[in-house]
């Protein structure tokens, strides 16, 4: 058990604080992932929480404010940048523009909670040269209300979400079975249709 600890006070919070950079960053990680196995392992006394919650709010702020200042650095010549322009089209940054103009800190909190949206709206927010008091003025509101939602409800639910993916997993494997059986009848079945249409060797 000792081993155990060490190990996880070593890797545990790297591999959250990256898993989230990573996923605010545009890779489709789904931010709630690394949030929800953080409450668990703390429910588990694998991790400390106190500890384990700030690095999931660090962790969600940190490549919010890296797009933000790289599209307030390079402003529009990063969409000349072809893995910018495949999270933002040109109509997105338009629209994001405009709603930027009208609502700031509305549209930070909003695109926040939006997995495909949130990386083309940081960076459009720096581009579009919103204030940065604005912009982590909301983006850490809007993250400190999901974050301690879902670390919250993994930490004190923890008995519960274990017993749900363990009946998941167990309805994984029923599907492949199914699956295996589906695509060995098929299987049966194409080569007795082939025998059939052999013709006979007189």
């Amino acid at each position: 058990m000792a081993i155990l600890q060490e190990f996880v006070n070593r890797f545990t919070y790297a591999a959250i604080l990256a898993t989230l950079l990573l996923g605010s960053l545009g890779v489709p990680i789904p931010e709630e992932m690394p949030i929800v196995a953080a409450g668990i392992l703390s429910h588990e006394e694998l991790a400390r929480w106190w500890l384990a919650l700030p690095i999931c709010f660090v962790g969600v702020l940190s490549g919010d404010v890296v797009l933000y200042w790289v599209g307030r650095r390079w402003g529009e010549r990063v969409l000349n940048w072809r893995v910018v322009r495949w999270v933002l089209t040109a109509p997105r940054e338009e629209r994001l523009k405009e709603a930027y103009r009208e609502h700031a800190m509305k549209t930070v909190a909003m695109a926040r909670h939006v997995m495909g949206l949130r990386a083309a709206a940081f960076l459009t927010a720096g581009i579009a040269r919103v204030p940065f008091w604005k912009f982590i003025l909301a983006d850490a509101a809007a993250a400190a209300v999901s974050v301690s939602f879902a670390f919250g409800l993994a930490y004190f639910f923890a008995d519960q979400v274990v017993a749900v993916m363990a009946d998941v997993h167990r309805v994984e494997r029923w599907l492949m079975l199914g699956v295996l059986i589906a695509l060995t009848g098929a299987v049966v079945a194409y080569v007795v249709r082939s025998n059939r249409r052999v013709p006979k060797v007189p």
